[in-house]
């Protein structure tokens, strides 16, 4: 029977073979329907990503005006220019630091507002900076940042702080008048007299270099010493309008109060005074015969805080605002993947005697992987573009020591350089880092579709 349906198939009487259905994807849309909706986007994503990654290629083959072909030259120039080395490191900084700070930091904020009422107010006040651009932010942290306490709000606190524990100085601009007195330079920014104090003979300790209008508070006129003993009268030897002499305490002189004077004899401090309000100061028998010495604490110079957009700090500095702008993106993810973990494995974990950190160690973290690790490489992509932050944050002379590819980039091609091929090249670099990025990240993306 077999051989016979293979005949019948086989002969002139066989059923003709029906035509192939059109093929369709698995959703069942004919494939030149889902071609032609694809196509707007295929356009869009060939003409704004494919052929700038392709002309920034063949761009970066040639020199500056685009005429001579110089082959792999602008590549060798990246990693032997000195600037761009600056640059590259930096971006390696960045990378390394900046999204781990900021995830750690999103952690630390996303499990710590789980236990607190007012949770939902904090994460969105942390999150309120994702609001605001770039540029804004440049701006912000140019004055946080500012070197003068009365405008730097970071030097604000630094100096309140330090002031706390460090006695502040006097009079940071007052010297001795060394025409008319005998107080000498003795190092560390101190005086000393040339000659030894008696006691009943007063000493007096006059200095200049200050405006009497700009002494601090109210001062008092000063008086000349009265009395037994080691005394003296510490003043500013100058009055609006001129007049009297040098070297006496004249009537309207200012006196200078909470001078720290020192008696010295053979290098040692013997005894210690603080001039009043009237100027005037005394000291114990014990000084009679020493020298006078005022301390270089009297006139030292303001403490102004730190020198944020200095060379040695700028990048921390700048690395500093990103975090601010960027830990509520953390937070927000990975409270949102926070909100989907098993409460009852956290609290099998208490119930078997963990304690909270091997809860947060243990559990809590393996369970957020995922998200930290979506996190993680965004923000690693997301730094490798550094640009408004560093352009605008660190000032003109400290800009080489904060730069980053970005920047150089731009620099390299309009920033004055005009050099398109280093540019291009440099573009090409920033692709070439990224690509391991994104790599790593569609495995992952592959690997929870699996699931």
């Amino acid at each position: 029977m077999s051989s016979a349906v293979a005949k019948t198939a086989g002969g002139a009487g066989a059923l003709p073979t029906p035509p192939a259905a059109p093929r369709k994807s698995v959703t069942g849309t004919r494939l030149w329907v889902a071609v032609l909706f694809l196509l707007p986007a295929l356009v869009l994503l060939g003409a704004l990503v494919v052929y700038p990654i392709g002309y920034s290629v063949w761009r970066s083959l040639f020199d500056a005006s685009g005429s001579g072909f110089v082959g792999l030259d602008n590549y060798a120039e990246i990693f032997t220019d000195d600037a761009t080395l600056v640059a590259v490191r930096n971006t390696a900084i960045w990378v390394a630091v900046a999204p781990a700070l900021v995830t750690a930091l999103g952690l630390i904020f996303a499990v710590l507002t789980e236990r607190v009422r007012w949770g939902t107010a904090f994460k969105l006040i942390v999150f309120m900076p994702m609001a605001i651009s770039m540029l804004a932010a440049g701006i912000i942290f140019r004055l946080v940042y500012e070197q003068d306490p009365d405008q730097g709000v970071a030097n604000a606190v630094v100096t309140s702080v330090h002031d706390v524990f460090a006695d502040e100085s006097v009079y940071p601009k007052a010297r001795p008048n060394a025409q008319v007195s005998d107080l000498r330079p003795s190092g560390g920014g101190s005086f000393t007299t040339e000659g030894a104090v008696r006691a009943g003979t007063p000493a007096l300790l006059p200095l200049v270099g200050i405006a009497p209008n700009r002494l601090p508070g109210d001062p008092e006129d000063a008086k000349a010493p009265t009395g037994n003993g080691v005394t003296g009268t510490v003043w500013l030897d100058f009055r609006l309008g001129g007049g009297g002499e040098k070297g006496a305490v004249d009537r309207g002189e200012k006196a200078l109060k909470g001078v720290k004077v020192e008696a010295v004899k053979d290098g040692k401090v013997v005894a210690t005074a603080t001039s009043g309000a009237d100027g005037t100061f005394r000291l114990p028998e014990s000084a009679d015969g020493a020298r006078l010495r005022l301390p270089g604490s009297n006139f030292a110079a303001p403490y102004n805080g730190i020198d944020w957009l200095g060379p040695t700090l700028v990048t921390p500095a700048v690395i500093g605002s990103y975090v601010w702008m960027w830990a509520g993106f953390a937070m927000v993810l990975i409270a949102a993947g926070l909100a989907g973990v098993d409460r009852n494995l956290l609290e099998a974990a208490r119930v078997d005697g963990a304690n909270e950190w091997q809860v947060f160690r243990r559990i809590t973290v393996p369970l957020l992987a995922p998200v930290l690790v979506v996190v993680l490489v965004t923000l690693m992509i997301n730094v490798m573009k550094i640009f408004d932050l560093v352009y605008i944050i660190a000032p003109q002379p400290t800009q080489d020591e904060a730069n980053v590819l970005a920047l150089q980039l731009y620099l390299a091609s309009y920033g004055g350089g005009g050099d398109f091929g280093l540019g291009s090249a440099i573009g090409v670099v920033l692709l070439l880092l990224v690509l391991p990025v994104m790599w790593v990240n569609i495995r992952r993306l592959r690997k929870e579709r699996q699931r």
